[in-house]
């Protein structure tokens, strides 16, 4: 049955969906008690989990929505409620009209220098107010940079994000985010910190330039050995952008 025209928690009129991941999906929703537009993230959990994991992943749901609600800045996806649907946690927040910079990317090839710089600049500044919240968003890559229609850069899915008082909701050995921006300390199970985002910001700065991945191989197994082992790729097409970009990549955190 679809969820369109579905009402949550008894005021959020589900309309379209605008974006689906591997353990949620994204719709762009109606809030029948104050009149506007906002966007509801559901989760849709594997039916392999077991009741462990499912408490876990709820967990770190309600935690992306604390997390996120912590940080107050234009460059912050911005948390109106969290609710239950159904016994799932879903997460209400700000409706940002946009693409993301992964599909503008993948769609139209790389981005000027001076429009990566601008990109780069604003998810800098949601950095920033992000870690003086104390707030480590763990996963920086181009999928999670929006793009609006208005010109405003937002980041987003805080989901694995974690506040720096609070014990990490993995189990041993067990690696949460996406491989190919995950810095060098994180792989070999140091203790995430700033460091660790502003490294995912240059990857992020350098697939905005050259259109790819500094170090997505064939394999999991592959990425990893290439981001603790391996040099960065030379940048090639970030002009001055090039020495600010090579020294986000340097391995030493």
């Amino acid at each position: 049955m679809s969820d369109e025209g579905r009402l949550i928690a008894g005021r959020y009129r589900i309309l379209d969906r605008v974006g689906r991941g591997g353990m949620a999906t994204v719709w762009r929703a109606h809030d029948d008690l104050l009149g506007r537009e906002i966007a509801v993230k559901k989760l849709h959990p594997q039916p392999h989990l077991d009741a462990d994991e499912l408490a876990t992943l709820f967990e770190r749901t309600r935690r992306e929505a604390r997390s996120t609600a912590r940080i107050s800045h234009p460059n912050v996806v911005v948390v109106h409620d969290v609710v239950e649907d159904e016994g799932v946690p879903v997460i209400v927040m700000e409706y940002v009209p946009s693409t993301t910079l992964g599909a503008l990317v993948k769609e139209h090839g790389p981005v000027p220098p001076e429009e990566a710089a601008r990109i780069g600049s604003d998810v800098l500044a949601a950095l920033r107010a992000a870690h003086r919240a104390g707030v480590l968003h763990r996963d920086v890559k181009p999928a999670n940079v929006l793009l609006a229609e208005d010109g405003r850069v937002v980041l987003t899915d805080f989901g694995i994000a974690q506040a720096a008082e609070t014990s990490t909701l993995t189990r041993t050995g067990q690696l949460v985010g996406s491989i190919d921006f995950m810095a060098p300390e994180r792989l070999v199970g140091g203790p995430p910190g700033p460091e660790a985002d502003l490294w995912a910001l240059g990857a992020t700065l350098f697939q905005a330039v050259e259109g790819r991945s500094p170090f997505l191989r064939d394999t999991a197994g592959q990425t990893m050995y290439a981001i603790a082992m391996e040099p960065a790729p030379k940048v090639l097409g970030a002009g001055p952008l090039t020495p600010l970009i090579e020294a986000l990549l340097v391995g030493n955190p």
